[in-house]
């Protein structure tokens, strides 16, 4: 019901924004706009969902664009490159081996067929989630959605999701990347765990926890032992990626600082992470640890795109609403021994 640009033209006159974005997972497609524009937003996104009209000349151009993405952020970045690389080696099974992007070779084949075909199979209402956060009522938000989705037919029954497993991992691969680009060389290690998703009860709570004791920002082990204290380090931290549909990677990290070399620096690194194995954390800096997780998901209400992204991605990967609501209790009950194992 609408020409092409018109949807861009619509956002962009009444001072709005939009775009969209592909995960592991999912991708998402959103606006910011002021509440009296919702109905419009929404009229939009229902007619797209299933009336989308793709074009030989659309296809060519949107996929000259991505090609270009992929050559600016991925291959023009050595660090991107080896991330690529990374996650090629880590996952033996996982689809997550696979750049969001794509691989060069296989972009460059995309065409009108296949991305038609992909569109008919996953583009319906029973395969998507609508969330809308901020100022107005849920039963408004009920009414909208039934005047414009509602509008939309519901596709066929979704076959089941099976997920390829990844098997027990039982070797130690590297990854190296030498790049005359690169003035300062950097390492991280990636271990296989569980997500939130695949989890057993309160094990990626104990993840989440033990990447904020061990290298979450300027108080983690991590940052006063090898940045601070020892000063061999110019960064140093840790991160799980816990909101994934199957299982994930812890990381660790560091980059060297004057005349330390990357084997200290990583040595370092493995010596604080065998240190929480062995003895395990403190009360009182996991204590510390829970009112920060706790404070955060406070201070996210305060914008409207983070409490979307937050529920959007959790219902993507298989939660719910209650699992966002019960998180931070969730958080509370975590134990150091959790942490430990």
């Amino acid at each position: 019901h609408h020409a092409a640009g018109e949807f861009d033209r619509a956002v962009s006159d009444i001072g709005g924004s939009n775009n969209a974005f592909t995960s592991y997972d999912y991708t998402a497609f959103h606006e910011t706009v002021a509440p009296s524009a919702l109905e419009l937003m929404m009229g939009f996104e229902a007619d797209r969902m299933r009336n989308l009209i793709l074009t030989d000349d659309v296809i060519k151009t949107e996929r000259d664009v991505i090609l270009e993405e992929r050559r600016s952020r991925i291959d023009n970045n050595p660090e991107a490159v080896l991330d690529e690389e990374v996650d090629a080696t880590l996952w033996q099974n996982q689809p997550y081996r696979i750049p969001v992007i794509g691989w060069m070779q296989e972009m460059e084949q995309l065409n009108r067929t296949d991305a038609t075909a992909f569109y008919d199979k996953y583009y319906r209402p029973n395969n998507a989630v609508l969330i809308v956060a901020g100022d107005i009522e849920p039963d408004a938000v009920r009414a909208l959605a039934e005047k414009t989705y509602g509008k939309v037919a519901r596709g066929p029954d979704l076959p089941p999701r099976i997920r390829p497993v990844e098997p027990e991992q039982n070797t130690k691969r590297t990854v190296t990347l030498s790049d005359a680009r690169v003035s300062v060389p950097s390492f991280s290690t990636q271990w296989v765990v569980p997500s939130y998703h695949t989890g057993k009860p309160g094990e990626a709570e104990a993840l989440d926890l033990l990447a904020e004791i061990l290298g979450g920002g300027n108080r983690s082990r991590l940052y006063q032992a090898l940045v601070v204290q020892q000063g061999i380090a110019s960064s140093a931290g840790a991160y799980f990626q816990g909101t994934m549909l199957d299982d994930t990677n812890f990381t660790v990290y560091g980059t060297p600082r004057g005349d330390a070399r990357l084997a200290d620096v990583e040595a370092a690194v493995d010596v604080e992470v065998a240190r929480i194995a062995r003895d395990g954390v403190t009360p009182a800096e996991l204590e510390k640890v829970k009112d920060r997780y706790v404070r955060s998901m406070i201070f996210a209400r305060d914008k409207q795109d983070s409490m979307a992204n937050i529920y959007g991605s959790t219902l993507a990967t298989g939660g719910n609403v209650q699992d966002v609501q019960q998180w931070p209790d969730r958080i509370r009950k975590v134990t150091a021994d959790e942490v430990k194992a």
